[in-house]
């Protein structure tokens, strides 16, 4: 056994040395948390406010976008201040914390997309069923069931890298505590513990995916019988942006977790960060309000009222 240390903080080693960059990070990064939280914001207000939002797509939609606001949240401002007042550190609680509030939020991004897929499957393959199947009781329960999968989740994974030794360095070359770079700085071995993480990932985000591909599969032979145009394109107005959300937030994911960690920093590791922590949160809500008349109406409500 090597010569251990106790860890009481972290070195973030993501961003450049150089003042003039890390002020163009500080307001790029602060420009896309504002459209963020503004985004979001405004998608929660219209849904809270509108009562011709009161449905379950749109009651799940809220949830997506708190989930939005906390994921870019855990991660986003933290790295302003290192940049804006030249800092590196962070606390070894602080990492813990951030592991587990990012991956609480996404695990539950993920499950609430899940839901969704359900959600418009039901509308649109059992819309006579559909008040029946999803009551009020039945959307308080899924919410609930995913929020508690992504406690759940997010504990496994947590408790699964913060029990290992670290005694390598406390240099982490990314912008926030990231686990793959993490499990780099440990000298126990972690060769079963990255192997059960990721088979427990794969295995929970498997059945997911293959929910929501099985449920769009049904949901896009349903919308080719129905004999109108107009019925197929309002059909399709309602599922187009989730897909979309969907694959932004599989394929950004999937790309970060899936690439070799490089024993330096690398513009491509930083980018890929940037990609699956800031453009989801930015991008959902641009997403579900481009292609939807009901959330355009209640936004202009919003800025007439």
């Amino acid at each position: 056994m090597p010569n251990c240390t106790t860890v009481t903080e972290f070195l973030l080693l993501g961003f450049s040395d150089t003042r003039q960059l890390q002020i163009l990070h500080f307001v790029i990064f602060l420009a896309a948390y504002l459209a963020a939280l503004v985004g979001n914001f405004l998608i929660i207000t219209a849904v809270t406010t509108d009562h011709h939002l009161h449905s379950p797509m749109y009651y799940f939609l809220a949830n997506l976008s708190i989930l939005d606001l906390g994921s870019i949240s855990v991660i986003v401002p933290n790295s302003m201040a290192n940049s804006l007042l030249n800092t590196r550190t962070i606390s070894y609680a602080g990492c813990v914390s951030q592991v587990f509030l990012f991956f609480l939020f996404s695990s539950s991004d993920f499950s609430f997309l899940t839901i969704m897929a359900y959600d418009r499957y039901i509308a649109i393959c059992k819309p006579l069923h559909y008040e029946i199947i999803m009551n009020r009781r039945a959307c308080i329960q899924m919410a609930a069931g995913a929020w508690a999968a992504g406690v759940m989740y997010s504990a496994v994974h947590t408790g699964s890298t913060f029990s290992l030794l670290f005694c390598h360095s406390n240099i982490i070359n990314q912008f926030f505590c990231e686990v793959p770079q993490l499990l780099k700085l440990s000298c126990s071995d972690t060769y079963c513990r990255e192997l059960a993480a990721l088979a427990f990932s794969v295995c929970l985000g498997l059945v997911c995916f293959v929910f929501i591909v099985v449920s769009y599969v049904q949901i896009f032979t349903a919308v080719w019988r129905i004999p109108s145009e107009q019925g197929r394109q309002k059909a399709f107005s309602t599922c187009i942006p989730h897909l979309i959300v969907v694959s932004l937030f599989l394929s950004t994911g999937s790309f970060a977790y899936t690439k070799p960690v490089s024993d330096s920093p690398s513009p491509l590791d930083l980018l890929a960060a940037v990609l699956y922590c800031v453009a989801p949160p930015l991008m959902n809500p641009v997403i579900y309000s481009m292609r939807n008349r009901e959330i355009q109406a209640a936004l202009g409500n919003c800025s007439t009222s």
